[in-house]
């Protein structure tokens, strides 16, 4: 994973952070508890690297996931075609995070139901494992993926089970009713 730069760009929830080599984004990080700390998290993890401008393809990815959060009709909100560099990721974790990119925004699965689509059907904890150790949220959706007893299952984000439920309500996620806040 050869990371070029990270930047900061705001968002609804806060500042994201992400990075990029020259082909593809090798991180996509959800707010921190301020700009600092999501700044800090990213020059920690990317030690090499200096905050720059993004390149053309980042730009693009950059309105994608702001449009997603700020939920606005019309606007892009499907990120499938933002390109990842997953080649630092174990192989059963690019098989989850490709699934959960196919769900539509404000659609869900269980985690039972991602292991079952990937042929592991006794796989959920691991699926749950791997959507934890997500490097590039929200692209790859890991919030559209929820405990099948609790109906929400964990998230790492900072603001855990709140910033989830948060986004799935931008993103007009129904629960089991007209709304998760009706």
């Amino acid at each position: 994973m050869d990371t070029l730069g990270y930047t900061l760009f705001p968002t609804p929830l806060g500042f994201c952070g992400i990075a990029w080599n020259s082909r593809a984004l090798t991180c996509v990080q959800l707010p921190e508890t301020d700009e600092a700390a999501t700044l800090g998290r990213l020059a920690r993890r990317f030690p090499q690297c200096q905050r720059i401008e993004p390149l053309p393809f980042v730009r693009d990815a950059i309105a994608a996931i702001t449009a997603l959060l700020e939920g606005h009709p019309g606007e892009p909100r499907d990120l499938t075609h933002l390109p990842l560099d997953m080649s630092g990721v174990p192989p059963f974790h690019q098989r989850v995070y490709e699934l959960a990119r196919r769900i539509p925004p404000g659609e869900t699965l269980s985690y039972g139901e991602v292991a079952q689509r990937l042929g592991e059907p006794g796989a959920a904890r691991a699926v749950g494992q791997a959507l934890g150790a997500n490097p590039f949220a929200p692209v790859v959706p890991c919030h559209r993926v929820l405990g099948a007893l609790t109906g929400t299952g964990g998230f790492s984000a900072h603001g855990g089970l709140l910033t989830k439920l948060k986004m799935l309500e931008i993103e007009g996620a129904r629960l089991g009713g007209p709304g998760l806040f009706d």
